[in-house]
């Protein structure tokens, strides 16, 4: 219990990772007028968490939990998967926050990388089964995106809940059958985010960092 416990901390809000900085270029979506409501914004995080970034991340998650797992390796790919320079900031910025964190709550000595690695490489002592692990990763992802809408659009608090609640069965399952992926696995195919989160680098004013 005391694993679970501590993986939870790691992926709440009050966690020092800095994630409530970050829309994951939904603010351009919501200024483009993409995202309006709740049920564009449920869309979209469908798409991002089975085929963009939450898929990406679960996968280099899954891997970066196994034993003998190369987390430089794994450190760089993630990098390189980065779209643009908003996408490698807000991965890198958190992950670092993340490991650097751990390593001072536990005495040992993470590397600073990207968030989906450090937070492998920190949780794998922890002996959680995999698809549990990255169940709670995407879930902590998807609220963080929930909560940008509730705060930007503005969207009911009610409204932002039943969305993150409507993922939950997609979650579970994606959980379940990415806990086995590999590096050949990896893939993306949700170019409107990507762009949008390469045109909010250009955005004036904005609210959120990436």
């Amino acid at each position: 219990m005391s694993g679970l416990l501590s993986l939870i901390q790691w992926l709440s809000p009050a966690f020092p990772t800095g994630s409530y900085a970050y829309s994951h270029g939904l603010e351009q979506a919501v200024v483009d007028g993409t995202l309006t409501d709740a049920p564009s914004l449920q869309r979209w995080l469908v798409d991002i968490i089975t085929h963009g970034t939450g898929c990406q991340d679960a996968i280099l998650l899954a891997c970066a939990l196994r034993a003998g797992a190369d987390y430089d390796a794994l450190a760089d790919l993630a990098m390189a998967l980065a779209s643009g320079a908003e996408r490698a900031e807000e991965t890198l910025a958190q992950g670092t926050a993340l490991a650097k964190t751990v390593s001072a709550l536990t005495g040992r000595r993470l590397k600073p990388c990207a968030l989906p690695v450090a937070l492998g490489q920190a949780a794998a002592p922890l002996n959680l089964p995999a698809p549990q692990v990255i169940a709670l990763y995407l879930h902590a992802f998807a609220s963080n995106l929930v909560q940008t809408m509730v705060r930007f659009v503005p969207l009911g608090q009610t409204e932002g809940q039943a969305t993150l609640a409507a993922l939950h069965p997609l979650i579970e399952s994606l959980a379940q059958t990415l806990s086995t992926a590999t590096t050949d696995d990896l893939a993306t195919a949700t170019f409107g985010a990507e762009m949008a989160a390469m045109r909010h680098q250009t955005l004036q004013p904005r609210i959120f960092k990436t």
